[in-house]
C-alpha cells in the first residue's frame, strides 16, 4: 500500500450529518453511512478521531431567542453533542470497528472522561475516538472543539466534512458561479468570513500550524483519496 499522507485524523461533522431528511432529529441509516465513511477511512490504518456537532438536535441560538441564557443553552448543546457521538459510536460498533467516546462534561455512566494521553492510546490502539461534549465550556463551538482536540492529540490535519467539495468565494448552493479555492492560508479564510469554521477554530489553527481541509462528505472516498495524496477539497494552511 502507497504511504498515506495522514496518519493521525480529527474529522470534524456538523450534527446535520445525522439528521433526518427534514434537516432534525436523529437517522439511524444516516449514522450508518457516517459510520461507513470512518470505517473505510479506519481501514487505512489511520487513527481516527470524530467532534460531532448537535445542530440535529439543539441550536442554543434557539433558546437564546426565546430569553435563555446563554450559558444553559450551550450546556443543552454539549449534552446532545453526547447524544450525537453515542449514536456514531453504536453505528461504528455495529460496523465492526471499535470505538470509544470521551467526553468534556462526566457522564461516568455512559462514557469516558476525556483524558488526552488515554483518546492518544485507544487510538494508537485501533480504535475509533469520538470527542463529545465541545470543549466543557459556553461560548465555545464545536468547531473549536475540533480544533482543540486535534491540536491536543497531535493530529497532522483536521478535516472539516460538509456538503459541499470545499470554499468557494460565495455560497454554492445560490450561486452558481461561485468559483472554488483549491488552497487557502489562515489569514485569507479569516477575513473573507467565508463561514468554513469560527474565527475562535481558525486562529488555533493557525497559531500551532494544524492544517484544516474542509471536502464533501457525501463525496465517494473523498477521505480516502486525501489520504492517499489527492488533491481534494481545500486546504487551509500557512
Amino acid at each position: 500500500m502507497a504511504k498515506l499522507k495522514y496518519d493521525r485524523i480529527l474529522l470534524k461533522l456538523s450534527g446535520e450529518a445525522m439528521a433526518t431528511d427534514k434537516g432534525f432529529g436523529l437517522d439511524p441509516t444516516r449514522a450508518a453511512y457516517v459510520a461507513s465513511v470512518v470505517k473505510s477511512v479506519h481501514s487505512l490504518g489511520v487513527q481516527v478521531s470524530v467532534v460531532i456537532g448537535a445542530g440535529n438536535l439543539w441550536r442554543g441560538a434557539i433558546g437564546m431567542e426565546m430569553g435563555m441564557d446563554r450559558t444553559t443553552a450551550d450546556h443543552m448543546g454539549m449534552i446532545a453533542t453526547v447524544m450525537n457521538s453515542l449514536a456514531l459510536r453504536d453505528a461504528l460498533e455495529q460496523a465492526g470497528v471499535p470505538t470509544r467516546v470521551q467526553t468534556s462534561i462526566e457522564m461516568r455512566a455512559i462514557a469516558e472522561p476525556y483524558i488526552r494521553l488515554r483518546a492518544i492510546r485507544h487510538m494508537e490502539k485501533g480504535r475509533v475516538v469520538i470527542f463529545g461534549g465541545g470543549t466543557g465550556n459556553p461560548y465555545f463551538t464545536t468547531d473549536s472543539a475540533g480544533a482543540l482536540r486535534a491540536n491536543e492529540i497531535n493530529a497532522q490535519v483536521l478535516i472539516k466534512g460538509t456538503k459541499v467539495n470545499g470554499v468557494y468565494d460565495s455560497d454554492p448552493m445560490k450561486n452558481p458561479e461561485a468559483v472554488k479555492y483549491d488552497q487557502l492560508n489562515y489569514i485569507d479564510a479569516l477575513n473573507s468570513r467565508l463561514k468554513v469554521m469560527d474565527s475562535t477554530a481558525i486562529s488555533l489553527c493557525m497559531d500551532n500550524e494544524m492544517p484544516i481541509v474542509v471536502l464533501d462528505l457525501w463525496e465517494k472516498d473523498s477521505i480516502n483519496r486525501l489520504l492517499m495524496g489527492e488533491n481534494v477539497g481545500t486546504l487551509i494552511s500557512q
